[in-house]
């Protein structure tokens, strides 16, 4: 076996190892429902068992409504969705009527943002699959590492809704999205980071 084979053959035995300019074909995903986002995804689709962080400067953008696809995918195949101290009270008639199943949806309140990161974690610990929704509104670089490691440990999707000043810091999560008005009263939506991959156009 010569050395460049060799190193072929490694490189091919760690998939999530991004090459260059190559897409990382190691990242299982799951389809967002929306096939413009898809299509400018490593692994087309929101990544599994990782954190992605929906960064938002107002509120009320379609940050929430962007998940229903997923989360109604979730409940149909019987996976529980866990919303970890939410802005507003969930109102199951919006929801309904969206597909999201409303015997597999979770609501958990806390005291305070340790106690909230804490029921993040166990959420993201407890069983397999499903996903955890949740809105901190200060999180540390370590705590954030946690919750990747949790998600990424037990195959769950993890959401964080974040402030605009958190665009300033550092993140492991494996996907960023900032979330804009666009035009026609729309959302743009830009990929800040993405596991396996360099950013797309907005």
């Amino acid at each position: 076996m010569t050395d460049k084979s060799a190193i072929k053959q490694l490189l091919d035995a760690t998939p999530r190892l991004w090459k260059g300019r190559q897409c990382s074909q190691g990242q299982s995903a799951v389809p967002t429902g929306h096939a413009r986002l898809d299509a400018r995804l490593p692994g087309r689709g929101w990544p599994l068992g990782a954190v992605t962080e929906l960064l938002c400067g107002r509120p009320g953008l379609g940050e929430f409504s962007l998940l229903f696809p997923v989360l109604a995918e979730l409940g149909e195949q019987g996976q529980w969705v866990v919303l970890v101290d939410p802005p507003w009270i969930p109102y199951p008639a919006a929801l309904q009527a969206h597909h999201l199943r409303l015997e597999r949806l979770l609501l958990v309140r806390t005291r305070d943002e340790k106690e909230s990161l804490w029921a993040c974690e166990q959420a993201l610990r407890s069983g397999r699959g499903g996903a955890v929704l949740a809105w901190p509104e200060r999180i540390a670089f370590a705590q954030l590492r946690r919750l990747q490691l949790a998600a990424e440990s037990h195959a769950k999707l993890a959401f964080l809704f974040r402030p605009e000043q958190a665009l300033r810091e550092s993140s492991p999560a494996a996907l960023r999205l900032q979330l804009e008005p666009g035009d026609h009263q729309g959302t743009r939506i830009s990929v800040l980071k993405c596991r396996g991959n360099r950013p797309a156009e907005p």
